[in-house]
């Protein structure tokens, strides 16, 4: 009998031991943000565009459906990194937007972040963890105490500013070292995706301490301009012709084969600004093809730079606990609004060039494939966005696993927070911190990950736009003007579950429904620094503020 007491006290302590050995150390965490790429980019989301490393990173990890972003750079990267709605961290708008005397603006539209926000740098430092950023910030430019060495990064590398030249970055939109401005690159082969790449795989090499990091990542890429080295171009050119109408098509099968979507999902109708492909000019359609053939050789080079860091972590044996998570800030951008594309094709790969030389709406349109909308609209094209998480050492769900659980960017600051055992402080810089609004994604995770007693709710407001889900059903208010010349100005309703693309406005035969939602949107909005507050519009008819 004392032999056995003996040997079973041996199992449950080397059970212990194996249970303990099996549990992940904290992780490091690197997160890798996209600029202006649409839904169905990538190829496990349905592209044609090769990104073999991307879609390496979702068979081994998990891909989600229903993720959220903001539908706009700063906003979305101020949540990102603050686990607070824009809003409360005082990006409602791009950066710097709000110009004059800040006094005179409300709190939730600063055009930096404010005092009371923690980004996840200044979390995880004093856990132990090293803080690196590679690409571009956008979350406060004019001084430097705005800039991410103020914010709680060690190292920087890239732009303060939203976009430049990928060639040659200069003047106000130049690069920065460690929060010092550098003169533009001399290099002829210079290309920014390259360099940030670089910049982060040299960061990740000289992480010799045995205490884990914290790497963001954030390309320019597929941002405008249209600049992309030759031979990535040349890989693309004619694969085209047939155009956007067929193209939408095409990824519409496949994300429907890889389980994406169910098999009876509608696709949207082609946006109202983009001609019928058969419309247009011979001419006009070698142009056009031109033109996403750039904007593919952005997508495909970015991926290429991806696999090389991927390719490092595992040559220092640091990708097994390296959690690893890859979004977009909003969706495909439609910027200028015209299927032409913006700017004569003169400026495609001019190094002096910086502004919105583009793909155009049609493109745009296929790039947010299934959905209807673009970058700055809170209609599903806008603000859904491909995310690939992967961390060999702590996924226990199924190796390409795909999630339908809605999410939103406010939960990566929630997911740091959870693996790396940090506590989100109730103070920073002398002034209470605003509770944070997100949920981590670490129940996500598991094998059987737990269901939500109650549904979410989920808000967003972008100059004029509002938007508001819960459960699965979504209300949006597109106001006429800019960014959607057909806007009603007026509340819209729509079942997810039935219609994600968001083709048939329930609003006139579930008006208890609509009141509900928007009775949650203007809660939020009273409490979350969006302003100006509107009136109660239950019914919708009243015009946006």
């Amino acid at each position: 009998m004392k032999n056995l007491c003996t040997a079973f006290l041996l199992f449950l302590v080397t059970g212990a031991l194996v249970a303990a050995d099996l549990k992940p150390s904290r992780p490091n965490i690197i997160l890798i943000m996209a600029d202006d790429m649409g839904f169905s980019d990538l190829g496990c989301y349905g592209s044609e565009i090769p990104t073999p490393h991307l879609d390496a990173l979702a068979a081994g990890g998990l891909r989600f459906t229903q993720f959220y972003n903001t539908a706009r750079c700063s906003p979305t990267r101020a949540a990102l990194l603050t686990g607070l709605h824009p809003h409360q961290a005082g990006l409602g708008r791009l950066a710097e937007e709000a110009v004059g005397n800040t006094a005179t603006h409300p709190d939730g539209y600063l055009g930096y972040l404010n005092s009371r926000s923690v980004t996840i740098a200044e979390a995880l430092r004093p856990v132990g963890y090293s803080t690196y950023l590679a690409g571009k910030w956008h979350l406060g430019q004019r001084d430097e105490s705005k800039w991410p060495l103020k914010r709680g990064f060690d190292r920087f590398y890239g732009l303060l500013s939203g976009a430049s030249s990928f060639f040659k970055p200069s003047g106000n939109r130049s690069l920065t070292l460690d929060d010092q401005p550098l003169p533009p690159p001399t290099d002829p082969n210079y290309y920014t995706t390259d360099a940030f790449t670089d910049f982060a795989i040299q960061t990740v090499r000289e992480h010799s301490s045995p205490a884990p990091f914290f790497l963001y990542l954030a390309f320019t890429a597929p941002h405008w301009p249209l600049h992309a080295r030759n031979e990535d171009i040349a890989r693309f050119v004619g694969k085209y012709r047939a155009g956007w109408d067929v193209l939408r098509v095409e990824r519409h099968a496949r994300q429907k084969s890889l389980g994406l979507f169910p098999a009876d999902a509608p696709l949207s109708p082609r946006d109202e600004g983009a001609r019928a492909w058969d419309a247009l000019s011979p001419a006009e359609q070698i142009a056009l093809d031109y033109r996403m053939a750039v904007y593919a050789a952005q997508v495909h080079r970015m991926d290429w730079n991806i696999g090389r860091l991927v390719a490092s972590l595992r040559e220092q044996g640091k990708l097994e606990n390296t959690l690893i998570l890859f979004l977009s800030d909003n969706g495909g951008c439609a910027e200028p609004y015209t299927d032409a594309g913006g700017q004569s094709a003169e400026r495609i790969n001019d190094p002096a060039f910086s502004g919105n030389v583009s793909y155009g709406t049609g493109w745009a349109n296929a790039s947010n494939t299934p959905f209807r909308k673009f970058k700055s609209q809170l209609y599903e094209g806008g603000i859904a966005t491909p995310l690939i998480v992967h961390w060999p050492a702590g996924l226990i769900a199924k190796p390409g696993s795909i999630d339908t659980t809605p999410g939103y960017l406010t939960d990566i600051m929630s997911t740091a927070l959870a693996v790396s055992g940090a506590n989100y402080p109730s103070k920073h810089r002398d002034q209470p911190t605003v509770p944070l609004e997100g949920r981590s994604l670490l129940p996500r995770f598991d094998d059987a990950p737990p269901i939500d007693a109650a549904p979410r709710v989920f808000t967003w407001e972008q100059y004029g736009y509002k938007a508001v889900r819960v459960g699965d059903l979504k209300a949006v208010f597109a106001p006429p003007g800019q960014y959607d010349r057909r806007g009603r100005g007026q509340w819209e309703l729509y079942d997810l579950s039935r219609d994600r693309t968001e083709t048939h406005d329930l609003a006139a035969t579930h008006p208890a429904e609509l009141q509900n939602l928007v009775a949650h949107w203007d809660a939020w909005a009273a409490r979350a620094q969006v302003f100006p507050v509107p009136a109660p519009t239950s019914t919708g008819k009243k015009k946006a503020p």
